[in-house]
């Protein structure tokens, strides 16, 4: 149950398509956020002393708040809403505003649609799928179909992990360059020797093509001067 203006609201149990979305808004949401802020779901927000919810996704920053030690309040929230009427998002969305919230988005499941709360019409605005949300919080502008199109999801992620320069993302495309350079040198090498007349047998092509790179120069800068292919590879590391 959450309280909004004094009124006790209920929030059932979300059935599957909305329970999927929401797991999927934690999952972007938590490649988009910039350094210096966190994410959370459910986090309690209070924006009066008759209200108390949370809204189902929030960014925030990190730092703590320096006079009272606690966190410090959102600036973007998130709610999903499938059986839930829209006016009782909106409700939410106006005094999470009030309480000094940034931006306020909605996700309408049924209609595949996202919203964003307007403070000049103190209404919901919807967002036109081609559109992506920027904002200080994001590392890298959010796409409006990734947050209704799981197919679009993973690609987002990418995008914003290439932001953030991920430090795993980075070595893996440093092994993939890798990798590409010694499959190059692997099929250069297998050329000269067939065009040397040197022709390999299958378990030398297996030897140079799981061969390292380090080795691949190696053999390259020999293989105009063997004599023959088992010459050549008994230069090994």
């Amino acid at each position: 149950m959450e309280v909004v203006r004094g009124i006790l609201v209920m929030a059932p149990p979300a059935e599957e398509p909305h329970a999927a979305l929401h797991f999927s808004l934690a999952y972007l949401l938590g490649a988009h956020v910039a350094p210096g802020y966190s994410g959370a779901v459910d986090l309690l927000t209070r924006s009066g002393l008759d209200s108390d919810f949370a809204p189902d996704a929030s960014i925030y920053p990190s730092e703590r708040d320096p006079s009272t030690g606690g966190r410090k309040l959102e600036e973007l929230a998130f709610e999903v809403a499938d059986s839930q009427p829209l006016d009782a998002a909106g409700e939410k969305a106006r005094e999470l505003v009030r309480r000094g919230v940034r931006r306020v988005f909605c996700i309408v499941v049924k209609h595949g649609r996202v919203l964003e709360w307007s403070h000049e019409t103190d209404g919901w605005s919807p967002l036109p799928a081609s559109a992506s949300i920027e904002d200080r919080c994001l590392v890298a502008p959010l796409p409006v179909r990734a947050l209704v199109d799981a197919a679009s999801t993973d690609a987002a992620i990418i995008g914003a992990l290439v932001a953030r320069r991920s430090p795993a993302l980075l070595a893996l495309q440093a092994s993939a360059r890798s990798e590409g350079r010694s499959e190059g040198a692997a099929a250069a090498l297998l050329a000269v020797l067939r065009a040397r007349g040197l022709e390999p047998s299958e378990s030398d092509v297996a030897a140079v093509r799981a061969a390292s790179s380090a080795l691949l120069e190696r053999w390259l800068a020999r293989v105009v001067s063997v004599a023959s292919v088992g010459e050549l590879l008994r230069d090994r590391e």
